[in-house]
């Protein structure tokens, strides 16, 4: 059986990342599935173990992270942690599918370390940091403060940005998605791997 691919996408916080992953994953064509996360955080209402994520209290995800099963991980803050199984991966490759992953720019770049030529790695950037502003400004969900924090963290996570195989500029959602659906597709569809 062939054995399916692994795209990553990272972007900073309200360049529309999530938007364009929605737009493909449904995509016959590319064969996507999304990778589930696992976290220590407690389930919301709803939510269901292997579904939305792999729930873990913080001793479990220590634990893998000791036995080195973990693609990328983080600790957002002190005991809450979340990452990307290795073990998830290779489920949805077994099944033939293509994983996408949408993780923070960091965990990008460390993924494509440990998968290479079998991942691509794809960063959408906003056209400009004061469009990115703008853009959360007129979401109105965020207090000043935390848009003024969320620039300020773009500004860092787009230094990143040429560590990734390709760079999306969201300039126009259409376009974007489009770009990004021929990089999958170019890549998903060829005997080759990624060549940086």
């Amino acid at each position: 059986m062939k054995t399916g691919k692994l795209i990553v996408i990272s972007a900073p916080s309200g360049t529309g990342k999530s938007t364009i992953i929605g737009r493909l994953i449904d995509d016959p064509e590319l064969k996507l599935e999304f990778s589930v996360s696992a976290t220590t955080r407690a389930p919301r209402q709803g939510e269901q173990d292997g579904v939305n994520y792999y729930f873990m209290t913080t001793d479990q995800f220590r634990k893998e992270i000791e036995d080195d099963a973990f693609a990328e991980y983080q600790e957002v803050y002190e005991g809450r942690y979340y990452g990307t199984l290795k073990r998830e991966i290779e489920r949805i490759n077994r099944n033939g599918k293509n994983v996408i992953m949408d993780v923070d720019v960091l965990g990008g770049i460390n993924v494509k370390k440990l998968y290479g030529s079998h991942a691509l790695s794809i960063f959408i950037q906003p056209p400009s940091v004061e469009v990115l502003r703008q853009r959360l400004i007129s979401r109105a969900t965020d207090s000043m403060e935390d848009i003024n924090n969320r620039v300020a963290k773009a500004e860092y996570e787009i230094g990143f940005a040429p560590q990734f195989d390709r760079i999306v500029i969201n300039d126009v959602l259409d376009v974007a998605v489009e770009d990004v659906r021929s990089l999958i597709n170019n890549f998903v569809n060829t005997a080759g791997t990624c060549h940086e």
